[in-house]
């Protein structure tokens, strides 16, 4: 009897509590690269919006003094897009090979790396939209790959020393 007074007193006193701000959705259709824009501005990033030849349209923004992109996909013509990458490339006048990318790859979990046709390094992460994302959810992504950038921009000057 002593534990469900406990536990009712216990559930009482939640019921008391201020409740945490609730998580905001973003629109089940996914977003717009005006939206990935503002959003990343909103963050206090830079956001340019760049279109293609083909028509595609991309992001350039920076974090830690390294530029990076943001890449929509799974738009299907649609003005809306059910998924994003960030990526960033370095040039390194071709100093790293794939033995060096798995290095990193093998011990780094959210950002994957790999070397290009010039044998200069980038780094990339995909991020679902959809379904049933959060900007609370996507601040987190963007504050891992972040996180994770300046990580590899280390893991490059260490590897260059």
């Amino acid at each position: 009897m002593k534990h469900v007074l406990l536990a009712a007193a216990a559930v009482l006193a939640l019921g008391l509590m201020p409740h945490a701000a609730m998580a905001k959705d973003l629109p089940s259709a996914g977003l717009s690269v005006n939206d990935v824009a503002k959003w990343l501005q909103d963050q206090g990033y830079k956001a340019q919006i760049n279109t293609a030849k083909d028509g595609t349209k991309s992001i350039s923004s920076a974090t830690g003094g390294v530029d990076f992109y943001v890449d929509m996909y799974d738009c299907k013509d649609k003005p809306t897009c059910a998924s994003i990458q960030f990526s960033a490339g370095f040039d390194t006048s071709g100093a790293f090979n794939a033995t060096k990318m798995n290095k990193w790859n093998s011990g780094n979990r959210w950002v994957g790396a790999y070397v290009d046709d010039k044998d200069d390094p980038w780094v990339r992460m995909d991020v679902d939209l959809t379904p049933g994302g959060t900007y609370e959810g996507l601040d987190d992504q963007l504050t891992i790959f972040s996180d994770m950038l300046a990580s590899f921009k280390k893991f490059l000057n260490d590897s260059n020393s």
